[in-house]
This record gives C-alpha cells, structure tokens and sequence, in this order.
C-alpha cells in the first residue's frame, strides 16, 4: 500500500499558473455591458488592479507566479495529498481514493490561493484598501490574511445569516486586521435599500457582492477583491491541481475522477484544470471524469439556466455568461454558505454546456452524512462546502465495489470545518433539513430577468 500522506519538498511551489482559456472547446463568451448591449466589461477596470485585467483576458496558457506571492504561498504550500486507506476499508472498495487537502493553509481553506495573489497586485499598484463580500467566511478570511501579508485594509461585508451562524469567521478576519460588517448594511445605497424593502432580509453573496463593489467604486483608496468565478481567481487556483499531479505521480497513479465541490467554481476548477490540460494536449494517461457537486438548496447548474445574467443583485456588475438562478436569488440558510451563490463561473458554464464536466446536486442531510464517515475514518473535520465532494467520492467508490473496478478518484478538500460546529451540532441534532430550492422559483426569476432585459434570448447566439 502506498505511503498515506504525500508531501512535495519546499521547492516544489508552482512557479506558474495554468489558465484554461487557450484550451477552450470554443471562445468564451464576453461580458455584455447591458446600457449598449454590445460587448464591453463595465465598470471592471474601475474595481482592479492592471495585471489582474490582463490575466482576466491573458490568451497566454501559462502564467508566472511572483517570487513575493510564491514567499507566501511558502507558508503553508504544497499542500499534503492524502490517501484514504481508512475510508476504502470502512467502504470495502477497490477503488483508491485520494484527497488535496487545503485546510493547512493559515485561514483555513484554499482561497489565499488568490487572495495572496490580488493583495500583491493591489499593493505594487499603490491601492491601501480592499473590499469584498463572503459568504461562510472562508474567502473574507483569505483576503484580510493576503491584505495582512502587504500591508493593506481589508473591508469585509458578510452575508448576515452567515454573519451570525459563525462569529468565529468574523473573528478570525478581525484577527488578521479587518473591519466585518453584516449584509446587507446601512454602509451603502444599495443595502440600504434593500433594509429599508426588507429589514429582516438574511442576506445573498450578491447583495454583499453589491455592497463591496459600491463601496470600492465610491472610494479612490480602494479596490475590489473577488474570491470566485473570475479567470483570474480560477487560475491563481491551479496551484492546487499542480501539485497533486506531481504528488500522484510520485506513486504511480492518476485519477479516473476527480469531485469538487462548486459555489462559484475556483476551488473545483483549480484541482481539476491541470488534468484537463492534460487530456486536451494529449498528455493524460486517463480518459479522467471531472464531477461538479452542488447543494440541492442552491442548484445553480442542475437547475440553473445558462445565460447572461448580472454576478451582483444591484445590477452594478456587467451581465455575465453563466449558469444563473438569477441575480436577485435569495438562498436559504443552509450551512454550506460557500455554495450559496446565483451563478457559476462561465468557465465552468462553458465546459457544463460542451459536456466536459459533469454535474451532482445533494441536500445537506447527505453530505453531512458523508461527512460523519469520513470524519470517524480520516479524521479530519471537513467544511459543509467539501462535504459535497466527499459525497460524491463516497458514491464513487461504492459504485466500484458493485463493478470491482479500481478506480482512483480524487477529490478536493477545500478547507476544515473547525468554524462550522453549530452546522454540526444541528446535524447531530437532527435539526437539519434536506432542502431542495424548487425550479419554478428559477422560473420566476428567469421570467424577470427576461422582464427586464427583453432582448436577453438575443445574446443566447453568444453562448
């Protein structure tokens, strides 16, 4: 059997990113600035730095990475790669099963990927502060630690049911030197008038998305920071999908499925882009699956439609091409806030569409579920987010105990769930509900989006 954990020396930090856009099925699809409805970003270079616009639209398939962000990134990368030998015996499988695990980063998860690197930018661009949304806290986390790293304020606006399901994210960004406000907030136009429509609004990652976005557009001192769907935040992920092919080499194996879990798409995309890259260049040694699981509350995929839709609720963003429930999308108040978001990156909308990846959907009763076994095998306490993944991988190998096959599935833990105990306290608790959002509220929300842009099937010809 082979070695359990597989570790890279500390020179094996990427030197480079990986982006996916010259290896595209076809050409992505561009943003439509919705005043002329011709192609245009908006108010995107008002929000970031030169070199994250270029990489955003960067042809270039390979990317490299500054030796201040790769210093960093030396604090806790490479990241180990697990086997979970416990996990196949307690299945009885033939399958191996192999697991990336991002938790041992300083804030917990795998968003400083990015988050190091858009500080970086930010501050060799003379920019003092950042502001962002997050949901559960794991990418308002990453960005105050990046912030920290050079030198720059971090303003956080967190989705208020997250706000108040875990105080221990907010303490945590305010331990790294950022100032947390629950949205939406009376800071803004745009929270206030949702607050004055509705004072007990819970919150969306669109609304706080609004939040951030106006308070940079509104301040010549900052800028605007996004943890997910952007290329740029995609690639800066691949850090992640490198080493684990390096690591897997170094024992012989490489995956027929890889599992992520999705809420817009960075995480996923940064484990599984370096073997697509593979398979599209010829180099794969598999005919590799590439499996994206959602929550059932939040079906952006499985129950989303692809089309043009706004990434924020107060419509400041361009219109986006991407599998959306609507940009006015209201999410209930599951645990897994990471995975609460309207829409997907259009990378990952293009690959769905073409059928390069594939899709899952599970209700949080199952993925916690499958977390309370992987808890009491590996016993890591993983995030509600990469339950998701562990669902799937679980499936995975339960398939091949039927078949016999002897699959090697990889899946990407994204981040501990050493924040998440009240999530786990209402599972064991069975408090939990297995929460399904209904397609006919996605076809209300289609309907007004149509409403209002009539000529919105028009650009159905892009996609």
């Amino acid at each position: 059997m082979t070695q359990r954990k597989i570790i890279l020396g500390d020179d094996a930090v990427p030197k480079r990113w990986y982006s996916i856009i010259p290896d595209l099925p076809k050409p992505l699809p561009p943003f439509i600035d919705p005043e002329t409805r011709t192609p245009g970003v908006g108010i995107v270079p008002k929000l970031y730095p030169k070199e994250i616009i270029a990489q955003e639209i960067s042809k270039d398939r390979w990317i490299d990475i500054p030796e201040e962000v790769r210093e960093v990134y030396g604090l806790w990368r490479p990241t180990p790669l697990f086997r979970a030998t416990r996990l196949e015996k307690a299945l009885k499988t033939p399958a191996k099963i192999y697991y990336k695990y991002e938790g041992v980063s300083p804030p917990g998860s795998h968003k400083p990927n990015t988050a190091v690197a858009q500080a970086y930018y930010n501050m060799k661009e003379g920019i003092e502060r950042l502001a962002t949304e997050t949901g559960a806290g794991q990418w308002g986390s990453a960005l105050a630690f990046g912030c920290m790293m050079f030198g720059l304020r971090c303003t956080v606006y967190m989705v208020k049911v997250s706000y108040q399901q875990k105080p221990y994210r907010r303490v945590m960004m305010e331990s790294f030197g950022a100032e947390v406000h629950p949205s939406p907030s009376d800071r803004t136009e745009s929270g206030r008038k949702i607050l004055k429509e509705d004072p007990d609004n819970p919150g969306s990652l669109g609304i706080a998305i609004s939040e951030a976005v106006e308070d940079a557009l509104t301040h010549e001192d900052a800028n605007y920071g996004i943890g997910s769907v952007f290329n740029h935040v995609l690639l800066h992920q691949t850090v992640v999908g490198l080493e684990a092919k390096e690591q897997l080499e170094t024992v012989g194996d490489y995956p027929d499925v890889i599992y992520g879990c999705i809420g817009g798409g960075s995480s996923f995309s940064g484990l599984f882009w370096p073997f697509y890259h593979d398979k599209v260049s010829g180099k794969a040694e598999k005919d590799t699956k590439f499996i994206a699981v959602e929550a059932t509350a939040c079906p952006s995929v499985t129950k989303g439609e692809y089309i043009y839709d706004h990434g924020d609720t107060a419509r400041l963003t361009p219109l986006v091409p991407m599998h959306t429930l609507g940009h006015d999308f209201i999410p209930p108040p599951i645990h897994a806030g990471g995975l609460r978001y309207h829409g997907i990156a259009p990378t990952l909308s293009l690959l769905v569409s073409e059928k390069k990846v594939e899709t899952k959907a599970y209700n949080q009763v199952e993925i916690f579920d499958a977390a309370k076994l992987f808890i009491r095998t590996e016993g890591i306490i993983p995030a509600p987010e990469p339950a998701h993944a562990i669902k799937g991988a679980i499936d995975e190998a339960l398939k091949c105990r039927e078949t016999g096959e002897e699959k090697v599935i990889l899946f990407l833990l994204c981040g501990h769930g050493y924040f998440d105990m009240q999530a786990y306290d209402d599972y064991f608790s069975g408090k939990l509900l297995p929460y399904e959002y209904p397609k006919e509220k996605v076809e209300e929300a289609m309907q007004r989006l149509r409403k209002l842009y009539p000529w919105l099937d028009d650009l159905k010809k892009l996609i």
